[in-house]
């Protein structure tokens, strides 16, 4: 009966120490702690061209960019150990939605750097 708790408190405590998966903007699946909120989303008066510009400047600004979805409207970038994805939804044609993602390496998120990073994209729209 003592293993036999001991394997149920084992397995208990392996599966809540394992992360998981977390959807990124680019709808894909990536591992770490998935219950974490990672993402800040804003709108800008700005057209869809205009706030792609700025944030293509603030990633490359700040780190480099990776990836430029042109269909699917996702911008990738490293900052630091850092990966930025920017989604960029066209709302109405002079409303353009922004959402910023970041995500650590071990799959933790960073809203302070999200934050930033959406801060300096309605700066440069300026």
């Amino acid at each position: 009966m003592k293993n036999f708790a001991a394997a149920c408190a084992l397995l208990t405590a392996l599966v809540v120490a394992t992360p998981g998966c977390y959807k990124t903007l680019d709808n894909r699946s990536r591992a770490g702690v998935p219950f974490k909120k990672d993402k800040i989303g804003g709108q800008y008066e700005r057209t869809l061209d205009q706030v792609q510009t700025a944030t293509r400047k603030v990633l490359q600004f700040n780190g480099t960019l990776v990836s430029d979805d042109v269909i699917g409207r996702v911008l990738v970038g490293k900052v630091d150990t850092r990966t930025v994805y920017v989604k960029l939804i066209e709302v109405e044609p002079n409303l353009t939605a922004v959402t910023v993602q970041v995500r650590t390496r071990g799959g933790l998120s960073d809203l302070d750097l999200a934050a930033e990073i959406d801060k300096q994209i309605a700066l440069n729209l300026k």
